[in-house]
């Protein structure tokens, strides 16, 4: 091992050690969320990067439209039948934006349901898709993501891979009418030939109170081998912001405002998906 080498080994344990010594004090802080910055960017983030950058091998496009600073809304299509889609992009966000922002990701109920998962996915700075929560983080000044297909998109079977599908009721809209926060379009290619879902066993899902139970290529019948994504190119490319802060006084309660951008916000990411997927090739190239 080289100097260089043995030197960059210590400090990395010299970092560790702090930072295992501060968690032992209780010298940390997390805000009114449950989101634990330190955390996050010394071991969920770190545990990830693995998969963003040899498995996955993520080429990132339009991360300047992120805002620097202050509040905006990233709208994204969703897949994968697991959610890995959403981790890569939170880990887009930090690792390739000038100001290695921290994505707040919206999750469904189910994630704060799950042992484990849920007190994970708060300390990552996850929060519920709920209005009241997205509003205060946007009024905080937080960059916040949202896939807005949620379990219908991410429970999609192989054969409709990237046809988007309904985009809610639009409450995401209304979140960034109400704080004129900028609505950031994101399209990701990839994450839908992961866990390639071939059928999906209604009668186990509703047994089990889950929104479905998929059936891979690989799942069940390789076991746990069977959970290993498939290592799939992908893509993600953040749009020009969509501004909000033009619209009328009493617009973020009107339907037709609302069904308008919402539709245009959907129909974007639909279009720069096609895009995507021609410039990208093979799903394994």
């Amino acid at each position: 091992m080289g100097e260089g080498a043995g030197s960059d080994a210590s400090e990395g344990l010299d970092r560790l050690l702090t930072f295992l010594k501060r968690r032992l004090n209780g010298d940390f802080s997390v805000d009114a969320f449950g989101f634990d910055p330190e955390l996050t960017e010394a071991v969920m983030l770190p545990a990830l990067r693995p998969l963003y950058r040899h498995w996955f091998r993520v080429e990132v496009r339009g991360i300047e439209n992120i805002p620097a600073s202050g509040a905006a809304l990233v709208v994204a299509n969703h897949s994968g039948t697991v959610p890995v889609d959403s981790l890569m992009t939170q880990l887009a966000v930090h690792d390739e934006h000038p100001t290695h922002r921290h994505l707040r990701a919206l999750a469904a109920d189910l994630v704060f349901q799950l042992p484990v998962v849920s007190d994970l996915a708060r300390k990552s700075g996850s929060t519920l898709a709920c209005t009241e929560d997205v509003e205060k983080l946007l009024g905080s000044g937080e960059l916040v993501g949202v896939w807005p297909e949620g379990f219908k998109g991410v429970g999609k079977l192989y054969s409709e891979r990237y046809k988007l599908q309904r985009f809610g009721r639009g409450g995401f809209v209304s979140a960034a009418l109400r704080s004129s926060a900028p609505i950031v379009p994101c399209s990701i290619v990839g994450a839908e030939e992961i866990y390639p879902m071939i059928a999906n066993l209604d009668f186990l899902a509703r047994l089990l109170r889950l929104p479905y139970v998929p059936v891979t290529p690989t799942f069940p019948w390789l076991g746990l081998l069977g959970l290993v994504p498939l290592p799939s190119k992908w893509m993600i490319e953040f749009g020009k912001p969509i501004t909000t802060d033009g619209y009328p006084d009493g617009a973020a309660e009107d339907p037709m405002v609302i069904f308008e951008l919402t539709d245009h916000v959907r129909d974007t990411i639909q279009n720069t998906l096609h895009r995507l997927l021609e410039e990208r090739g093979g799903a394994f190239g």
